[in-house]
């Protein structure tokens, strides 16, 4: 085994672990600022002075996560100034081995039914269990190769 497919082994760990740890972590409707400073009984006044900003830029900070437009830097100053702290992350819906499987599932697909067709022309098309035979080989061989066209659409 190379250094890289150790390497990329231990990425696919890390992304996995993230998709166990939060997958069932949801944003309250309220934000998570304002929910956390409401569970504290924490007023936004209180929580400004905390933060070292004005009441006004607590309410802001409030409509901005609930809109999608607050920054990082403002979540990690809300999360110290509540006692916390800011994680942030992107999870995938599935496993990166899920993930890599349906891609390379799309791309021999494309690739074996274009194939079929020109044989088809030719008499000599495959059964259906030998083109997804066929297909499933296809995928399998790209996952351990990863052409570099493996994420473009085909």
């Amino acid at each position: 085994m190379s250094v890289k497919d150790t390497v990329a082994r231990q990425y696919k760990k890390l992304a996995d672990h993230g998709l166990q740890q939060v997958s069932g972590l949801l944003v309250p409707p309220e934000g998570w600022i304002a929910t956390l400073r409401k569970a504290l009984a924490m007023s936004g006044p209180q929580l400004a002075k905390r933060a070292g900003i004005t009441k006004a830029a607590i309410y802001q900070a409030e409509r901005n996560e609930r809109e999608g437009a607050i920054t990082l830097n403002q979540m990690q100053k809300m999360a110290e100034a509540l006692g916390g702290r800011f994680v942030y992350a992107v999870v995938l819906h599935e496993r990166v081995e899920d993930v890599l499987k349906a891609q390379a599932l799309e791309n021999a697909e494309g690739i074996v039914r274009r194939a079929s067709s020109h044989m088809a022309l030719e008499q000599q098309s495959l059964s259906p269990e030998q083109t997804q035979i066929e297909i499933d080989r296809l995928a399998d061989s790209m996952i351990r190769h990863m052409p570099p066209n493996f994420w473009e659409k085909t």
